[in-house]
């Protein structure tokens, strides 16, 4: 139950289970609960849900079980999302078949061992940020206290480190694992625990934004960002067109081509962009042509535009002539175009046709997996809030060693620092190439920007992968991932 001066919640509930993939076993244990988090003179901030999987034996080749088997703690992001995604739907034992690219429907959905379960390497610790899922904040604090870059990561912080002292898993190697707007808090997390005494081991970022001036108005590296994903969706949709299949589609997508529109938007494209009103109307027009032919608009459009175009309206002109939109998180989904309902206001995590492909069948097999547990609360579990949470956020961040806080966070400069702190931290950044929300070539330039002595660099690795944002919703991309994976907790690089 809880402690006095938190909102009283139900008591821990475990379950025993077993996971196998017809070659290894894993014993595991699942609880779901609370962390009632406190400040450090005592007082309370916030009840924090968490859903742990921590393994009791293990056969094969399996990391073994024990006190220094190494524990990783996952989150989403939003800010506003519960850490559902990445549980149920991604890497947690259990997750319902992937339909991608097409809707996985409407229940029932079979629940199945996961195979690419992140726990053949790691204990797995998931945790809902303060208004998301189960977790609230204590009576007579205010949102404020958690809601904004800097509070979001220190309650994280305080969660994590009160999650190793409850299980005593101070020796055990450490592993953060966020994706969205949790690679904005892995980041400044990584700093900020090292700070407080405890080094990590590996820090893996999914579907990544570091820098958020990047994608703000007036900006023009946002646009630069998004070429080679825009590439990506134009050949993939000209495939099917061709009559190509999903799976054909994606491979029409290759590494010559990325490589070639990276290097127009980070060469040709960029330097248009930055001439601004100083481009001779030869050269725009000739940029337009060529970006055209790339990310299959028309050039006339990209001329009126300034050769700038914006995500949602690529999004709504790629299969515009057939009154199609494709995803914003994952753009080889399509669904109708819903400009005879309205075009303002919506829920860009619900109102898109990847996240409604998949977000029923992935909440309701988490809600199956807490039966399972024997955990329950009668109040209502908010996968997503979004809507009432990032309205209310609070950008500022005090990065490391900047006097002043930054107005627009740039959390690049606190994941260099905690590099720098410490040379053995390992980091993986992944992100799936038909992402157009946290476009891939935002991330390697996010990167690049960390500065880093040659040796350091050596500690990053990447991973690029023929899926969207949720990367782990396509079957052969989580297969991909689990590879990967596998290799960065056993030599820390892939």
């Amino acid at each position: 139950m809880s402690e006095p001066g938190f909102v009283a919640h139900p008591a821990p509930a475990s379950h025993d289970f077993d996971w196998t993939d017809g070659a290894s076993r894993i014993a595991y244990t699942a609880t779901a609960g609370h962390l009632d988090i406190r400040e450090n003179d005592g007082s309370p901030i916030a009840s924090v849900f968490t859903v742990a999987y921590v393994a009791r034996e293990t056969s094969g080749d399996l990391t073994a079980a024990g006190e220094t088997r190494p524990v990783t703690f996952l989150f989403n992001g939003g800010p506003g999302s519960s850490s559902v995604w990445l549980n149920t739907g991604g890497f947690g034992p259990i997750k319902p078949p992937s339909t991608a690219p097409l809707p996985c429907g409407a229940a029932p959905y079979p629940i199945e061992d996961n195979p690419a379960t992140l726990l053949k390497y790691s204990d797995l610790v998931f945790i809902d940020a303060p208004g998301t899922g189960w977790s609230v904040m204590a009576p007579g604090v205010p949102d404020s206290r958690a809601w904004g870059v800097d509070e979001d990561a220190d309650v994280f912080c305080r969660a994590v480190v009160d999650w190793i002292a409850a299980n005593a898993r101070w020796n055990a190697p450490k592993y953060l694992f966020g994706e969205s707007y949790a690679t904005t808090r892995v980041a400044v997390m990584a700093n900020m625990i090292q700070n407080r005494c405890i080094d990590l081991n590996g820090v893996i970022m999914l579907s990544n934004l570091l820098d958020w001036a990047s994608d703000q108005a007036g900006s023009d590296a946002g646009y630069i960002d998004l070429v080679p994903s825009y590439a990506a969706a134009a050949a993939y949709h000209r495939a099917l067109a061709d009559g190509a299949d999903a799976a054909g589609a994606a491979a029409a997508v290759d590494g010559e081509l990325l490589r070639r529109a990276e290097e127009f938007a980070l060469g040709d494209y960029a330097a248009a962009l930055m001439l601004g009103d100083r481009l001779p109307a030869e050269r725009e027009h000739d940029v337009a042509v060529r970006l055209g032919e790339m990310i299959g608009i028309d050039a006339a459009l990209l001329e009126q535009r300034h050769l700038r175009l914006d995500m949602e309206d690529f999004r709504a002109a790629l299969r515009g002539s057939q009154g199609r939109m494709i995803g914003r998180f994952d753009a080889r989904f399509v669904a109708d175009n819903d400009y005879v309902v309205g075009s303002g206001g919506a829920d860009p995590a619900t109102n898109d046709a990847a996240t409604a492909g998949v977000n029923s069948a992935e909440t309701c097999a988490f809600r199956a997996a807490l039966s399972a547990i024997g955990y329950a609360w009668n109040r209502p579990y908010l996968v997503l809030n979004n809507m009432q949470v990032e309205p209310n956020w609070n950008w500022m961040h005090r990065a490391p060693a900047l006097d002043e806080p930054m107005k627009c966070p740039n959390t690049a400069l606190d994941l260099s620092a905690a590099m720098r702190r410490n040379p053995l931290l390992k980091v993986a950044v992944m992100g799936g190439m038909f992402d157009l929300a946290c476009p891939y070539l935002s991330a390697r330039n996010d990167i690049a920007h960390l500065f880093l002595a040659p040796r350091l660099r050596a500690n990053i690795s990447y991973g690029l992968y023929a899926t969207g944002h949720m990367a782990y919703v396509d079957a052969a991309a989580l297969a991909a991932m689990d590879a990967d994976l596998a290799a960065f907790y056993r030599d820390g690089r892939f």
